[in-house]
């Protein structure tokens, strides 16, 4: 699909300034569109003369039997032998939304060897896993596990399929959403059934988070999107529930994968894996120097708990972007979170608002912090943390 300018057009110039990509320039008293149009058609509307149209010619538009697809699935990321607690969290959703539309809720399972973790899934709330296992999806790898779940979509034909945000996870949607020739909105916050269309309404911040988006995908399926860990809780787990094993014979040849697998090098402990931690202890920009989060690793070491980091922080280099929590950074939802030295600018509050319980430690007491905070200390958190670690290590200890 192209934008075309007509003989009509007057030269006004109305469309170059309505140009968001700054892709029509004036040549001859004309307008004319450049390489750097993206058809967006923002321009079309700003053209008193009408001299500015689509061209669709050319263009063929394949037609989706929407009707024939069916089904609500969680694709399940397996790490370590281990299923991430993102897929529970997305079977808990799922099942709102597969009740809603009065289809199934199934798992994705793929890997080697990981049969025995469908009972999981079964607990969570799925009603049939289907498996694809062999020892070329020991490891991830984005060639494989595009192939396998590709040709699942094309088997079996889903409606929707829910994948978490996570490093694989954003690059197997993406990847899978291309393939198979549908959309994918990626970081959705809320999830619900459109009621005018019956369609999946994905909302995800948009514009730095200053508004929110509601998107829906009338056209193509499946309806794709990928969802953060911990901005769904998980759900209680039932394992007197039973379901259905499907298993699909893998398609995967060794020609087919064009990376190769030589050695998994853990950069990431306990301390940086934010989002299964039930315990995050956070610092900002009032930890002051990089030297001084030795104070907070020290106090997420006495509770076992995990070690977040504001963007300020993450930018001052203090702590690697592992750690970042925020809409930049990771969503979490722990049990407890402190926050110390950070003042609650509204992109932290978005990755760590939904947590049980909010600790701030803040020497500003009039910090946006405090205002999402459960229980608040106003002071210095160099002097807070040293104090409250010691007494947090004696009951510990008694």
């Amino acid at each position: 699909m192209a934008v075309n300018v007509t003989i009509e057009c007057m030269g006004c110039g109305a469309c170059v300034a309505t140009c968001p990509f700054g892709a029509i320039v004036m040549e001859n008293d004309k307008a004319l569109i450049t390489e750097a149009c993206t058809a967006c058609g923002a321009c079309i509307d700003s053209c008193p003369a009408g001299a500015i149209i689509r061209d669709d010619a050319g263009e063929s538009k394949a037609v989706v039997d929407t009707a024939s697809y069916k089904g609500v699935w969680v694709y399940m990321e397996v790490y370590n032998g281990q299923l991430r607690g993102v897929g529970h969290e997305l079977l808990g959703e799922g099942r709102k939304l597969a009740d809603a539309m009065g289809q199934e809720l199934a798992a994705v399972l793929i890997g080697d060897g990981v049969a025995t973790l469908a009972q999981e899934a079964f607990a969570s709330g799925a009603e049939n896993v289907y498996l694809v296992e062999g020892p070329e999806y020991k490891h991830y790898s984005t060639d494989a596990y595009t192939i396998a779940v590709a040709d699942l979509i094309n088997q079996y034909k889903p409606a929707v399929i829910l994948i978490g945000a996570t490093n694989d996870g954003r690059d197997l949607g993406a990847r899978v959403a291309c393939r198979i020739g549908t959309g994918l909105t990626a970081d959705c916050t809320s999830l619900g059934i459109d009621e005018q269309t019956g369609l999946v309404a994905w909302t995800r911040p948009a514009f730095g988070g200053n508004i929110m988006a509601t998107i829906l995908c009338p056209e193509h399926r499946p309806q794709m999107g990928t969802v953060r860990p911990k901005v769904f809780k998980r759900p209680e787990q039932d394992f007197s529930r039973t379901g259905q094993v499907i298993r699909v014979q893998s398609k995967v040849k060794e020609n087919d994968i064009r990376t190769k697998f030589i050695e998994l090098i853990n950069v990431c402990t306990a301390a940086c894996n934010l989002e299964e931690a039930d315990i995050i202890v956070s610092g900002g920009r009032g930890m002051c120097k990089p030297e001084n989060f030795a104070l907070i690793e020290e106090l997420a070491n006495v509770l076992g708990g995990a070690v977040g980091a504001s963007r300020a922080a993450v930018d001052a280099g203090w702590k690697p972007a592992i750690h970042q929590v925020g809409q930049t950074g990771k969503t979490v939802g722990p049990k407890i979170y402190i926050a110390c030295g950070i003042s609650g600018a509204i992109q932290h509050l978005a990755g760590m608002s939904s947590s049980d319980i909010i600790i701030a430690i803040n020497k500003d007491p009039d910090a946006p912090i405090f205002k999402a905070a459960d229980f608040g200390i106003v002071g210095d958190a160099l002097e807070v943390l040293p104090v409250l670690t010691e007494e947090l290590r004696k009951i510990k200890n008694q």
